[in-house]
């Protein structure tokens, strides 16, 4: 009985670790990203953090919904406007996190883009072995 609370404890620390290191991963990447364009500001680390805990938390609850209401829309643009939501959620998270700034909808749509690039990279080099894609 020792041994398996033991072996969950462990498990359980080894996940809450695994998810703290993809949350300083998304900060990094999203202070890179906004390094790099300029439409976009973080004030600081903490504030990255928090943008980047803010846009995976709309992106598991609000983005799905909207994918299936704009489905019609996507499929017609070929898969485009999935961009375009991607877009509008960057755009929500900057309105939501103080230090996290948008000015407009080009700087949201290229944001996602490079984001999700510069977190592939760092996933790949940093991520759990598990999870090589």
């Amino acid at each position: 009985m020792l041994k398996e609370i033991k072996a969950f404890n462990i498990r359980l620390i080894d996940k809450n670790m695994e998810t703290l290191v993809k949350i300083v991963l998304n900060a990094l990447a999203v202070m890179a990203a906004a390094y790099l364009l300029p439409g976009i500001a973080v004030e600081n680390f903490l504030f990255a953090a928090l943008a980047a805990v803010v846009l995976a938390l709309v992106n598991a609850t609000l983005k799905p919904l909207l994918v299936i209401l704009t489905l019609p829309v996507t499929i017609i643009t070929l898969g485009i406007f999935y961009f375009v939501i991607n877009a509008l959620m960057v755009m929500l998270a900057g309105w939501i996190v103080p230090g996290f700034s948008v000015s407009g909808f080009f700087s949201a749509l290229l944001f996602s883009l490079v984001f999700t690039a510069i977190k592939f990279l760092l996933d790949r080099i940093f991520g759990s072995k598990e999870n090589k894609y």
